[in-house]
């Protein structure tokens, strides 16, 4: 099969940028949400989200546009704007952060499974780990068939996914009560919750999770069939998604209390519906789930392995990364990702609880490669690079840069220090990998300034290993 066959059309790149963000947290949104912050700050919190999110939408549209040369998006931006190490840490940070967010789909998959099946427990029993082991390596050779295919089955799920949130929305648009919406807007009611700006902070880390998936069509600039297509498609998926969730949480608010959804099970979507027209709400919003997260289990193997590809092409991985198979699949990137994914879904069979709380470590890792993503698209503009000719759009980019740039260093302070240190601890090891990089092409392994940012990494790393340790850190 020729390459130019193998290439992503506009249909193809939106359906990966709303099948990755819409997997499994759309589903336990309600509870996830109320379980941290009442209305007022819900409402607060999803309006620095749309225009923090809705910048770094643009960031990846801009920097698409304005730098075709650069493959592979968010980890390309960083070793562009701020050397090797910068990038490398991108691309090694992104990929944790997706192969464990695979992890989270194949047991949070098993667990509604559940409901139908008892065997399957929450997800972490040994039937459900051998059920999500076979579908694991059912996908993965679904994948090595080629990209093209994947991402047309990729967009068949998002398309059937799409049916029950829509019926949710429509019947709890219905069925929305006011005065249940404004019993206690501002949490008050709730002394645990905290002050407004502790809920608003508390909530953020949610939010990420959702929408990470929103840098999805930059990831396979490569491989779209028309390079504009690409900033398209993360404004259009960008938009859907934020309606999406949006109104599947602020609806929720007028059916069930905060209380009330706090308390609720995972999916929590599926008891808001079921509490609306009864346990018939309950199925649709299980099937809904299950057909959701094959389809982002299917998007997040090809991101996992695209992302290790793309830097290992240009020196930054190690060369054995880079290998692709007939069908112009990276085969090895592949196989080492879906073998991290298999070890873990091992470990949950003993320390499910450890696990849970990776998934939120995980969303922390990827705030490092965005981070990076709007700092360069800052640079551009300041420097007056890719606007020698045209400087019209300059001011526009250098404040939608600087406002992607402020919400990426707040959500580093609304994750808190726990997870940075923690992060560090993940980050700090693959240098391993970049010093075999380096070798292969026989490059010092650090610059001056790289080595200062490593010895940090490096401290944060044993901070947090000593912390797990003494038990003042936990995962």
């Amino acid at each position: 099969m020729s390459e130019s066959a193998q290439k992503l059309r506009l249909p193809a790149l939106v359906a990966l940028v709303v099948g990755s963000m819409v997997g499994g947290g759309i589903f336990s949104l309600p509870q996830n949400m109320a379980a941290s912050a009442d209305v007022g700050a819900i409402l607060i919190g999803w309006a620095i989200t749309a225009v923090g999110m809705l910048t770094l939408a643009f960031v990846f549209q801009t920097l698409a546009n304005r730098k075709p040369d650069l493959d592979g998006g968010v980890y390309a931006y960083a070793k562009a704007g701020f050397g090797d190490y910068m990038g490398f840490s991108s691309a090694w940070g992104y990929w944790i952060s997706a192969w464990l967010g695979n992890v989270g789909y194949f047991v949070l998959l098993f667990s509604t499974l559940g409901y139908f099946f008892p065997i399957f427990g929450e997800g972490n029993t040994l039937a459900a780990i051998i059920g999500a082991s076979v579908l694991l390596w059912g996908v993965h050779f679904l994948v090595l068939r080629g990209i093209k295919e994947a991402a047309f089955i990729n967009v068949i799920t998002t398309i059937a996914k799409m049916v029950p949130l829509l019926l949710f929305i429509l019947i709890c648009f219905f069925a929305f009560k006011l005065d249940i919406f404004t019993r206690d807007i501002w949490g008050s009611m709730n002394p645990d919750l905290g002050s407004v700006m502790n809920q608003v902070r508390n909530m953020m880390l949610v939010t990420v999770w959702v929408f990470i998936g929103i840098e999805g069509a930059s990831i396979f600039s490569a491989r779209a069939e028309k390079r504009s297509d690409v900033g398209k498609a993360t404004v259009i998926g960008f938009v859907t998604v934020l309606l999406l969730l949006v109104l599947v949480n602020v609806l929720s608010l007028g059916i069930m209390t905060q209380p009330e959804l706090a308390k609720l099970q995972n999916p929590s979507m599926a008891a808001v519906l079921e509490h609306v027209v009864g346990h018939w709400g309950a199925i649709l919003i299980s099937v809904g789930l299950v057909i959701s997260l094959l389809g982002a289990l299917l998007s997040w193997v090809l991101l996992c392995a695209e992302i290790m590809f793309a830097s290992a092409r240009d020196h930054t991985m190690p060369a054995f990364l880079r290998k692709e198979n007939a069908r112009h699949v990276p085969a090895n990137a592949l196989w080492l990702t879906n073998a991290c994914v298999q070890v873990f879904l091992v470990i949950t069979l003993f320390s499910a609880s450890t696990y849970l709380n990776l998934i939120y470590l995980a969303t922390s890792m990827i705030l490092v490669p965005y981070l990076w993503s709007a700092a360069y698209a800052l640079l551009l503009p300041l420097r007056g690079e890719t606007y020698e000719t045209d400087s019209r759009d300059r001011t526009k980019d250098l404040i939608i840069g600087a406002i992607a740039l402020i919400y990426a260093v707040w959500l580093l302070y609304a994750g808190g220090m726990k997870y940075l240190l923690l992060s560090a601890l993940l980050y700090a090891p693959g240098v391993i990998l970049f010093a075999k990089a380096k070798r292969e092409i026989g490059q010092p392994i650090f610059t001056h300034v790289e080595k200062l940012i490593f010895a940090a990494v490096v401290i944060g790393a044993l901070v947090a290993a000593y912390g797990l340790y003494d038990g003042f850190l936990t995962l």
